[in-house]
């Protein structure tokens, strides 16, 4: 460890500043002349001093990292401070300087006009960053435990503590896609705090609630009254505790949707808990949904789930005639078919980008030129074009003209 290197050089150092503090005095005593200096010192007690301000630097920087390392604090922490010792260090050897050769008053002057306004403007956000600190403890907008966000810095956080400079935030979310403490923590420099929007998700600590929903989608034959009872009950058995603190039971809020319906569960959650409650919920909801026949789960572009089942072993049977999936150039692909809605496209589109073509297109391959012609997936062929595809995986039919030409002139042979 660094810490642990620089003890022994440190006790070295020690011994070295307080031999010439010792052998200069001990030579002062002795009589020994040396010229004196404008303050009055003569050099060998001008040599003491600045050696006395060294050897006062290396004690305090080795006492310093000891209590650290024996305290179970980290080691890097005491060279941290120790650092700022010795910046201290160095301006008292400059003022030592300065008071020996007889220019304090100057140096002082100098350090009141160019240091002070340099001090001011670097200390800018220490102080606003204490104020704000002080502004926080006063007003109490949020308190360790709270669970807050910072709109303008897409950041969530459960804080930690409210220091003098930072705001300490165990982050949520960010390395996962849910609203759960990561264990990363983030420093929030209080300055800050006067220029963000802070939002409290947790502001009466002791019923730390939150509206949350969770939204189906369900078919226009499904039936509303079977749907809506699973979705109530299921809400109100995992929140049953919630209910009874606030008093608010779950409801359901609907919009129309191309394919069905979108149901909206909404209840009460802790907002800590909210993923987990969330996911509870919906297990709750499928597992329902797949005992109930009379509801349905709508899915884009096939309509429901069950239809979407039913017809995956009957759409493309795998006849004599496919000759496998092959990526194929979209350039050689011809379709002359009606005008596809560009909405569709769009829609079907963003789906591709997020999950990848989960069902090829079909093609027949054309033997004049080469190139091919759908026979379906006119409206996926089209998406993965739009999102500017080279090749489409697509399942190759053998063309019936062919079939039929190659079988007559196998009729003709002897």
């Amino acid at each position: 460890m660094e810490s642990q290197r620089q003890e022994p050089r440190r006790v070295v150092w020690i011994g070295l500043w307080i031999g010439m503090v010792a052998a200069s005095l001990i030579a002062e005593h002795l009589g020994v002349k040396t010229f004196s200096l404008p303050s009055g010192l003569t050099l060998l007690e001008f040599i003491a001093l600045l050696a006395g301000i060294a050897a006062a630097y290396e004690i305090l920087a080795l006492a310093t990292e000891l209590s650290f390392r024996f305290s179970s604090k980290p080691p890097v922490e005491g060279l941290m401070v120790s650092r700022l010792y010795r910046l201290l260090m160095i301006f008292c050897l400059i003022t030592g300087v300065a008071y020996g050769i007889g220019k304090l008053a100057s140096f002082g002057t100098l350090f009141t006009l160019f240091g002070g306004m340099l001090l001011g403007w670097s200390l800018q956000a220490p102080v606003s960053g204490f104020a704000a600190w002080a502004l926080v403890s006063l007003m109490r907008p949020f308190r360790p435990g709270d669970r807050v966000q910072f709109p303008s810095l897409g950041l969530t956080g459960d804080v930690q503590d409210i220091g003098v400079m930072y705001t300490i935030l165990n982050q949520v979310g960010g390395t996962i896609g849910s609203e759960e403490a990561v264990g990363r923590y983030i420093l929030v420099p209080n300055a800050m705090l006067f220029s963000q929007v802070v939002i409290n998700y947790t502001v009466t600590q002791e019923a730390a609630y939150m509206l949350d929903e969770v939204v189906i989608r369900i078919t226009y034959d499904s039936d509303w009254e079977t749907a809506e009872r699973i979705l109530l009950d299921a809400a109100e058995e995992v929140t049953k505790d919630i209910i009874e603190a606030t008093g608010v039971k779950p409801y359901i809020r609907s919009d129309w949707y191309d394919y069905g319906v979108y149901l909206r569960l909404r209840y009460q959650t802790r907002v800590k808990d909210r993923p987990e409650i969330a996911y509870q919920i919906t297990k709750r909801i499928f597992n329902e949904f797949q005992k109930a026949k009379s509801v349905d789960l709508a899915i884009p572009y096939i309509y429901s789930y069950r239809v979407g089942v039913g017809r995956k072993a009957s759409e493309f049977p795998l006849d004599k005639e496919i000759q496998g999936i092959c990526e194929i150039p979209i350039d050689l692909i011809r379709y002359k078919g009606s005008q596809v809605d560009q909405q569709d496209i769009e829609q079907l589109a963003e789906s591709i980008a997020t999950r990848g073509l989960l069902q090829p297109i079909v093609v027949v391959r054309r033997p004049q030129d080469g190139a091919y012609d759908i026979l379906a997936g006119h409206l996926r062929f089209e998406a993965c074009k739009h999102l500017g595809w080279k090749t489409i995986p697509a399942m190759v039919r053998e063309n019936p003209v062919a079939n039929h030409e190659k079988s007559h002139s196998l009729d003709k042979l002897p």
